[in-house]
């Protein structure tokens, strides 16, 4: 698929991307998070602020109201991690999401990295298309994983 092509449909039918991250609605996002994702329950507004602050994000608008949203943390230069990425129920099954992915994979900031990486449970097959693959050298990657604390007083392992 071509970007501009698949920009313009969405345009033209109100959708917009941007990483203005003065367009954010912080609510939208934190009730997703919190709400509706298996991976950040638990997640204090304070964390999520500051993991937007010091990300590179891209809004995805509907006639200017928020309905998606997708987090890179990246040094602009080797690296970027893709995380947080969601589309709205109301929104789904219309290919936004795969055109987040292109958006974000074809940004003039991003290009030349050298490794992209990200973690899925439902969405590989998303992934695939941009590129994604398992992990060729998991011996080689470490971690150090500290769930949130969810209200209920029990940890998020997911």
């Amino acid at each position: 698929m071509e970007t501009v092509n698949i920009a313009h449909n969405f345009l033209k039918k109100g959708y917009t991307i941007s990483t203005d991250h003065s367009l954010l609605d912080v609510g939208v996002i934190y009730n997703f998070l919190e709400n509706e994702s298996y991976w950040a329950k638990g997640i204090s507004l304070k964390r999520l602020q500051t993991s937007i602050d010091n990300s590179m994000c891209f809004g995805l608008y509907h006639q200017n109201n928020m309905c998606g949203f997708a987090r890179v943390i990246t040094d602009k230069a080797t690296f970027a991690y893709i995380c947080d990425v969601f589309v709205v129920k109301e929104h789904r099954g219309k290919g936004l999401s795969k055109w987040m992915i292109h958006t974000i994979k074809d940004h003039p900031e991003l290009s030349g990295l050298r490794r992209w990486m990200l973690a899925t449970a439902d969405a590989h097959e998303l992934y695939k298309q941009y590129g994604f693959r398992p992990i060729s050298t998991p011996d080689r990657w470490m971690e150090i994983f500290t769930p949130y604390i969810t209200t209920a007083g029990s940890t998020t392992t997911k």
